[in-house]
């Protein structure tokens, strides 16, 4: 490809709403452009890395048995009503009305039409397992798109579905599908860690995600990990064994105490001179529109998603401090937020974390005004909470839940899913086969997915420098780059040309910079839009020399053409084999 002929241009500056470093630079680079919030134009560049990711995908899933297909991107209401889900999904699901007043939605995901098709389709047990994927572009209204590619609303994915027999055929078909993943992520150049992960609006008993750890700040979530063993969780998700804390008081019976001002954690613990872990923290959330008090000790944070769950909730927000008031007020009580405490609201829930349980003669607010309860005991001076659960965010150093070593933390990105679904959908969709036995029994599925162009970002996210992109070599838009740095030089022409057309006999996917600029904008450019393997024609043309460039390493060497052309050749080729 020619570039005075390529669809593409570069920008001097990054774009004012880029947070992170893929949107950055896939936006300036010339590989996206916005369409409206969290929507983007694929441009030529950026469609040759996500075909590629396509390509690599479809070879990963054929080579363990998945069959292709592709569903609808519009649903129809009824089936999502089957699964349970039309009400549960959320905002998130994009609701629409066709010219016949029936309720439809954009596909966010495809459990419910691909129960339907194994319903129709699949009715002996002779048939299975069975496991179809789709390449498609979904659609999540999320609340507030960042990060480009990273977190939009329309996005590209690899979605896959597996139906067994029963609970021992899932686990195969689910181990096969995390080797699979992994084979893939690494031939597009990432590293990834599977790490246990809340299921969300998918369901199931259990999740994985595919993380890319980032070794920088421009993650999307805290994953914490165990270097003693395998122990890998998302922090919606972690667990872990606390470390030594003052949990029980010194005083010996609870009284009042004045505490003027001190409406925070950090306050009330320098006011008291007490460690924040001896302070039971009440929270007021509105889960599904109604009030709920939780309570956590002082110096712990609570996951939201952990609560969400645990309430078994559709959606879950922190309450206005006007929302506080009044339900104080509701209640009798004439206190500022920062005051309140779980005494006196009989019926409203209340639920508490785990490290509540150990709090003896400990601190909490009591719905008055600069006054807080010290000595308090549950049982006695407080009602006991009736639900306990793990709320918490889990904290870099805590114990590892399975060997107790400390954990740590880093930042990652996610770039696949996959979830053992069970009998969550067959059962809701009444899809069966009928086993040896006669027997009508619900599938046991799996489903697994990939983002396509989230992989694509990510892939930005880990190989970058100052100057651009570093594009793995598999997924990268064009492996080499010719550049005649003078096109009006006849020789310079000649040799640039000359390599060019040898790399496309050859089978390499090139590009050649003929455009009539400085030899600055050139390298700039060729930095910038990542291609691996540059081969620069200038002055040293009359030596018999041009300059060979690495783009990942930065290493230059200067060769003969002939020599240029071999060793591209012999670096493409070993990259892209499997």
């Amino acid at each position: 490809m020619r570039l005075s002929k390529l669809f593409f241009e570069t920008l001097r500056d990054f774009p004012s709403d880029a947070e992170v470093i893929s949107h950055k630079l896939l936006v300036r680079a010339g590989y996206i452009r916005k369409l409206t919030n969290g929507i983007y134009n694929y441009l030529p560049l950026m469609w040759r890395v996500l075909k590629k990711v396509e390509n690599i995908v479809r070879e990963e899933m054929d080579k363990a048995g998945a069959q292709e297909i592709l569903m609808p991107f519009l649903q129809p209401k009824e089936l999502w009503e089957q699964s349970g889900r039309w009400e549960v999904y959320g905002k998130e699901l994009m609701r629409l009305k066709d010219r016949h007043n029936k309720e439809m939605c954009l596909g966010p995901t495809h459990e419910e039409i691909v129960t339907a098709i194994a319903r129709e389709g699949i009715r002996s047990y002779k048939q299975l397992p069975v496991n179809l994927y789709q390449i498609q572009s979904k659609f999540r209204d999320e609340i507030r798109p960042r990060f480009g590619l990273l977190r939009g609303r329309e996005f590209i994915m690899k979605d896959a579905y597996s139906f067994d027999r029963d609970e021992e055929g899932m686990q195969k078909s689910y181990k096969i599908m995390a080797d699979a993943y992994t084979k893939f992520f690494k031939r597009c150049g990432l590293e990834t860690k599977p790490v246990q992960s809340d299921s969300g609006a998918i369901g199931g008993n259990l999740s994985h995600e595919y993380m890319v750890i980032t070794q920088t700040d421009s993650g999307e979530d805290d994953v914490f990990y165990c270097d003693g063993c395998d122990y890998a969780a998302n922090s919606n998700h972690a667990v872990s064994v606390l470390n030594e804390a003052k949990t029980t008081g010194d005083w010996t019976k609870a009284e009042k105490v004045s505490t003027p001002h001190a409406k925070t954690i950090a306050e009330l613990a320098d006011l008291l001179k007490i460690e924040p872990s001896l302070i039971c923290k009440c929270l007021v959330y509105i889960a599904d529109k109604d009030p709920v008090l939780v309570l956590i000790r002082g110096d712990k944070t609570v996951e939201e998603t952990k609560l969400m769950n645990a309430l078994n909730a559709k959606e879950i927000r922190t309450a206005s401090d006007a929302e506080i008031e009044e339900l104080m007020a509701n209640h009798g009580f004439n206190a500022v937020p920062g005051f309140i405490g779980p005494k006196g609201f009989d019926d409203v829930r209340i639920i508490a974390d785990n490290t509540v349980k150990d709090l003896k003669n400990f601190v909490v607010a009591i719905n008055e005004n600069d006054v807080h309860a010290v000595g308090v005991n549950f049982g006695t001076d407080v009602k006991m909470p009736e639900h306990f659960a793990d709320l918490r965010i889990a904290e870099a150093g805590e114990k590892c839940p399975q060997c107790g070593q400390p954990l740590k933390v880093t930042r990652g990105i996610e770039v696949g899913n996959i979830f053992q679904l069970g009998t969550k959908y067959s059962k809701a969709m009444n899809a069966t086969y009928t086993d040896e036995n006669g027997n009508e029994v619900p599938f046991v599925m799996g489903c697994y997915g990939i983002g396509i162009s989230r992989t694509a970002a990510a892939a930005v996210e880990r190989h970058h420098d100052e100057y651009g992109i570093k594009w793995p070599m598999a997924i990268a838009p064009y492996h080499v780059i010719v550049i005649p740095v003078n096109v009006q030089d006849e020789l310079q022409m000649k040799v640039a040309e000359d390599i060019y057309n040898k790399l496309q006999a050859e089978g390499i996917e090139v590009l050649i910079d003929d455009r009539e600029d400085r030899a600055g904008v050139k390298f700039k450019d060729a930095d910038l839009i990542g291609i691996p393997l540059r081969i620069t024609a200038g002055k040293t043309v009359n030596e018999g020399l041009v300059e060979y460039k690495v783009r990942e390493t930065g290493e230059v060497v200067k060769v003969s053409p002939e020599e240029a052309v071999k060793m591209a050749v012999e670096t493409v080729k070993a990259a892209l084999s499997v």
